[in-house]
Formats: C-alpha cells, sequence, structure tokens
C-alpha cells in the first residue's frame, strides 16, 4: 500500500490581515476534503503590512484613510464584507470604534520560535482570534506571552525571549526572502515549494490543485 503523499504549505502572511485568516479558513475546508488522501505540512512565514508602524499603534480609520485613502464610510461597509464573510467560515471580525493597527513584529518573532515547537498554527490562529474577535494589543509582550500559554507554550521563555531580541535576525531574513520572491502582498500560499497562490481564494481553487496538480504530480 503507498504511502499518504505529504503536501507542504508555506504560508506567508501576517496576524493583522483580516484576508489572511479568511484565506486560511477556506484552505482549512479544503484541506479537509482531502482527508486520509493527503497529509498537509504548514509553515507559517513572516510578512508586515506595516514594517514601520509606531509601539502605539494607529487607529484603524486613521490608519485605513492614510493608507489607502479609504473614507470611514469606504472602512465601515468594508468591515462588514469581513464580518459575513468570516461568518461565513466560522470565524468572528469583531471590530470596535477604537480598534487600532498595531505592529506586529515581535508577534512574528514568537511565531519563528513556535515553530521550533510544533505550535505555530495553534499560536497564529490564535493571535488571529486575539486581534480580530476579541479586540487585543498583539504588540503587547503581557498579552503576546499570556497568547503564548494559551497554546501550551512556555510562559517564561515566551517572556524572556520578548524581553531580547532573540529571532529578529531571523524574521528579518524570512521578511527579505519572501519579498526578494516578489510576494508583495499577503496572503500567499506555496504547495510543495513551487505553486504559489496568492491571496484568499475561493476554497474550489485549493481543492483543484491539490487534486490536479499536486495529487497527480506524486502519483
Amino acid at each position: 500500500m503507498s504511502e499518504t503523499p505529504v503536501i507542504t504549505v508555506d504560508i506567508v502572511s501576517d496576524v493583522v490581515c483580516p484576508w489572511c485568516i479568511i484565506g486560511y479558513k477556506k484552505l482549512e475546508k479544503a484541506m479537509l476534503q482531502f482527508e486520509g488522501k493527503a497529509r498537509f505540512e504548514l509553515a507559517w512565514h513572516a510578512f508586515e503590512l506595516n514594517p514601520s508602524m509606531p509601539p502605539e499603534g494607529q487607529d484603524i480609520n486613521e490608519h485605513m484613510a492614510q493608507k489607502y485613502g479609504a473614507t470611514p464610510e469606504q472602512s465601515k461597509a468594508n468591515r462588514e464584507r469581513l464580518r459575513s464573510a468570516g461568518d461565513d467560515l466560522d470565524f468572528e471580525f469583531s471590530y470596535h470604534e477604537n480598534m487600532r493597527m498595531v505592529n506586529t513584529f515581535d508577534a512574528h518573532r514568537l511565531l519563528h520560535w513556535a515553530g521550533e515547537n510544533g505550535k505555530q498554527t495553534a499560536l497564529k490562529l490564535a493571535l488571529f482570534k486575539a486581534h480580530f474577535t476579541d479586540g487585543k494589543d498583539v504588540s503587547d509582550h503581557e498579552t503576546l506571552v499570556d497568547i503564548a500559554a494559551s497554546v501550551g507554550l512556555d510562559e517564561e521563555r515566551a517572556r524572556d525571549l520578548l524581553g531580547s531580541d532573540m529571532y529578529a535576525a531571523e524574521v528579518r531574513a524570512t521578511e527579505a526572502e519572501w519579498q526578494e520572491r516578489f510576494i508583495t502582498g499577503v496572503p500567499a500560499f506555496i504547495f510543495n515549494k513551487k505553486f504559489m497562490v496568492p491571496g484568499a481564494q475561493e476554497t474550489d481553487v485549493f481543492a483543484n490543485i491539490i487534486e490536479n496538480k499536486l495529487l497527480k504530480e506524486a502519483a
């Protein structure tokens, strides 16, 4: 009996990117269709939507106006679309008036460490929930420590990591690597190191690639 083929999925994303969690949830639905037919190995890679974001963050409406030229009405309509998309995927977007866009570099350092401990996907999903559903500040160190502990990572080691510059160089190198590969927006999904799918595609798009490219290639 042949072995179940392994499909690797490298996901380039940021924890404050709403389309990144939407894209992942659609991918997740596609992967479930191949339960028993393929085994998926996921790795998350750092991308900062706002690498120059100051420590205090920025009001979300001010940020959307400054970066995208969006009016408050346009931002509100976009958030309603995201809420609807989240509802369809069993993910809650809970935007509020005082929500802020924050710096995510330390969250990415924590994710790099989590990848060495088999907890990367769990931590990534917990960070998405913390930011979008619970309205938590995912740049705050104590908040990050609590989130790390909630997925089974060592609390004191997480605190020590965040209080140092540990993994800073690795995260910067990862960001530079993907930029050199012309990843300028997220999410981006790279299957088996060769098939890149940009954006939050529909579940059928992911399923088609898995079935008609990856599994056929592995046969």
